[in-house]
């Protein structure tokens, strides 16, 4: 299912003039570069709308960890976690493992990560990983599971709805994004 639409078939695409400090509930939020890493960043959107959470990776080491932490403090704020059932654990644990392998992908193939913007509803996850590179993420054709390495996209094709990749004309980089399903 890997595609390279520059948006899910329900999105309208991306934020008009990119992305922003602020979330689509209109609230700024903050970058958690600035305010203490360990500190969630982001606004909740008003009820029944999406709820936001962006990390800035500017400055910081050790991002891939950094990045986990950030996304399971925001799958507790959004009732994800504590997990009541084996599906639910599950659910959390594939978005922070799409998570992890964005921003490795981002380290390894594009000079490092610059932002992390998740986005949930009651319905889905949408997780986006902004790098400076300019190559094309795929799955490695053909998988072979035995190899060393490449397995990155294969894992986001597999346990995402759907992936694909935007990119602002005139502006060097991209935003990988991919969607997960909310648990049951």
């Amino acid at each position: 299912m890997s595609t390279t639409r520059p948006y899910s078939p329900g999105d309208r695409g991306p934020e008009p003039g990119g992305a922003s400090g602020a979330s689509e509930g209109g609230v700024a939020a903050a970058g958690a570069s600035g305010e203490g890493v360990g500190a969630p960043s982001g606004a909740v959107a008003p009820p029944g709308g999406p709820q936001v959470r962006r990390l800035s990776f500017d400055g910081e080491s050790g991002v891939v960890p950094l990045a986990r932490d950030f996304t399971r403090q925001a799958l507790y704020a959004w009732g994800w976690l504590p997990a009541a059932s084996a599906d639910q654990r599950a659910a959390a644990e594939d978005v922070l493992l799409v998570v992890s392998e964005l921003v490795t992908n981002a380290c390894l193939h594009a000079e490092g990560p610059d932002q992390l913007r998740i986005t949930c509803d009651n319905k889905v996850i949408r997780v986006e990983v902004t790098d400076r590179g300019t190559g094309q993420p795929a799955p490695r054709t053909p998988h072979r599971a035995g190899r060393p390495g490449g397995h990155g996209m294969f894992i986001v094709q597999r346990l995402c709805l759907d992936w694909g990749v935007v990119r602002t004309p005139g502006v060097s980089g991209k935003t990988v994004w991919a969607e997960l399903g909310a648990p049951a």
